[in-house]
C-alpha cells in the first residue's frame, strides 16, 4: 500500500507550544488516536498513547504540553517527552512515542500513512 497524504488542520491551528488537534489513525491493527502540535515552528505528531501504559496521555483535550511549554506530559503518569522527537526524557517511560510523519505546505498542514498506520475507515 503506498503512503497517502491526508490533510490535517490549517497551519494557523497550530500555534507554538499550544492546544493539539486530534485525528483518528489505524496503527497495527487497532484505531486510535492520535495528535499534532507544533514546537519551535515545526510541526509534529504521535500517537496519544503513553509508552509506559497504553493510556491516552492530555489530561485535557489537546492538551499535551507542561508548564514550562518544552516537553509533553502523560497526565495519568508523568512521564515526558520531547515535543520534536518523542524522546523519553523522565519519568516511568522509556521508549520515545510512536511519531506519525507531517508535512506543511500551502497554509495545511497534512499527516502521511505508513505500512503500519493507515488513515480509519468509516
Amino acid at each position: 500500500m503506498s503512503a497517502e497524504r491526508i490533510p490535517l488542520c490549517a497551519s494557523a491551528d497550530l500555534l507554538d507550544g499550544g492546544r493539539a488537534v486530534a485525528f483518528d489513525v489505524h496503527y497495527r491493527g487497532q484505531s486510535l488516536r492520535a495528535f499534532a502540535i507544533r514546537y519551535q515552528g515545526g510541526v509534529h505528531a504521535y500517537l496519544n498513547q503513553c509508552t509506559h501504559v497504553a493510556m491516552e496521555m492530555d489530561f485535557k483535550e489537546g492538551h499535551f504540553f507542561d508548564d514550562s511549554g518544552c516537553r509533553l506530559i502523560c497526565s495519568t503518569h508523568g512521564a515526558l517527552f520531547a515535543p520534536d522527537t518523542g524522546a523519553c526524557l523522565g519519568g516511568p517511560a522509556r521508549r520515545p512515542l510512536v511519531k506519525v510523519d507531517l508535512s506543511e505546505e500551502g497554509g495545511m498542514v497534512y499527516w502521511h500513512t505508513a505500512p503500519d498506520l493507515q488513515t480509519v475507515a468509516f
